[in-house]
């Protein structure tokens, strides 16, 4: 879509370090983390959000938790946080479909939602 951040990301027309990316996900990291560690998984395919879901996208939902678990195994995190932010009032700020995976806390660091 033209204009969407996160399709130029998985496009490759906006540079970014990706962490990790095969033919339907990109996963890079937050440049405002909320955590220790902070990635996005985004679909290549452009979804304004988990509102705008339609059932043929179930598959790549389910792509998109599946590489949250592989990049943080990957990463070492034996526990994080996976969000989905939806809509202005829940939080979203690019209308392109992304889950949050935050984790790297220590003992003792608050946890914050």
């Amino acid at each position: 879509m033209d204009g969407c951040l996160f399709c130029g990301i998985a496009g490759g027309a906006v540079k970014t370090e990706m962490v990790f990316a095969d033919d339907a996900v990109c996963v890079f990291r937050d440049i405002h983390p909320k955590a220790p560690v902070h990635f996005l998984i985004i679909p290549r395919e452009h979804i304004e959000s988990i509102a705008h879901l339609e059932e043929h996208h179930a598959a790549i939902v389910a792509q998109l938790i599946f590489t949250a678990k592989r990049v943080a195994a990957e990463q070492g995190l034996e526990g994080y946080k996976l969000v989905f932010n939806v809509g202005r009032d829940g939080g979203q700020v690019i209308d392109h479909l992304h889950l949050h995976l935050l984790g790297g806390w220590k003992d003792g660091e608050k946890i914050s939602g």
